[in-house]
């Protein structure tokens, strides 16, 4: 190959090169979209959403690259923990393969309980206000209202959870205290979410590294209700223009 055909070649892939490597650069230190298959973090996001995850805010891990191309370490590069009350996207800890999203109830050293459907956080319960109703999607698509209401987090942060049925096996649990690098997490909509209070050997979440954080849910970039979208065509349809943009609190 001569130089002048060598020279033409690597201008030609060069281009695509720069844009790939962009690309991965942004998805991998900056921001990445995520999209919310289900409805365990009604009324906060719902199924369909597409959330916004910034991959600075809690500095970088094995995770925070793609197919998790990277050493196992207990400490991330400038990490930061989140706060109680973040909306975080994570790695599921006994199927990283999973991505899953929630959020953060319990910091480690906390001792997190539910007690008759009230969660207790460092032998306090938390304050809760009712605040209506708010509509509820179910696998089929359909909706049914069910009780909101605001909880009132330790440091003050409000957001809003949806409890409408008697659920034992979640609503009176053992004390369950956080251990060192892990977090506690929780859906919002307490009685359709498999979450922290089961553990991982039961098929549930568990305690989650902070290792296995991936980044802080931000904003709602995007929203349609697949589930009454009989196919793609009709998407445009079902765009729900009110939760564009939307702040994740």
């Amino acid at each position: 190959m001569t130089k002048t055909v060598m020279k033409q070649v690597l201008n030609w892939i060069k281009e695509p090169a720069i844009s790939i490597g962009m690309v991965l650069i942004a998805t991998t230190a900056i921001a990445r979209p995520y999209y919310i298959p289900s409805g365990s973090m009604e009324p906060t996001l719902q199924i369909g959403d597409d959330v916004i995850t910034a991959k600075y805010s809690y500095g970088y891990s094995r995770y925070s690259v793609p197919f998790a191309l990277g050493p196992a370490s207990d400490h991330r590069l400038l990490q930061r923990i989140p706060e109680r009350g973040d909306v975080v996207v994570f790695q599921l800890p006994r199927d990283p393969s999973q991505t899953l999203i929630k959020r953060v109830i319990g910091l480690p050293g906390d001792r997190i309980q539910m007690r008759d459907g009230r969660l207790w956080i460092n032998g306090k319960e938390l304050p809760v206000e009712r605040d209506g109703f708010s509509e509820m999607q179910n696998a089929d698509g359909s909706y049914m209202p069910v009780p909101k209401y605001i909880e009132t987090l330790p440091n003050g942060v409000k957001h809003a959870i949806l409890k409408w049925r008697d659920f034992p096996p979640m609503d009176n649990t053992k004390v369950y205290v956080v251990p060192s690098g892990h977090l506690f997490m929780m859906g919002d909509n307490r009685d359709n979410s498999l979450d922290s209070r089961v553990a991982a050997q039961d098929g549930g979440v568990g305690y989650v590294p902070v290792e296995n954080l991936v980044g802080h849910a931000k904003i709602i970039m995007g929203s349609v209700d697949y589930l009454n979208a009989s196919n793609i065509l009709a998407w445009p349809a079902e765009l729900r223009l009110a939760r564009l943009f939307k702040s994740i609190r």
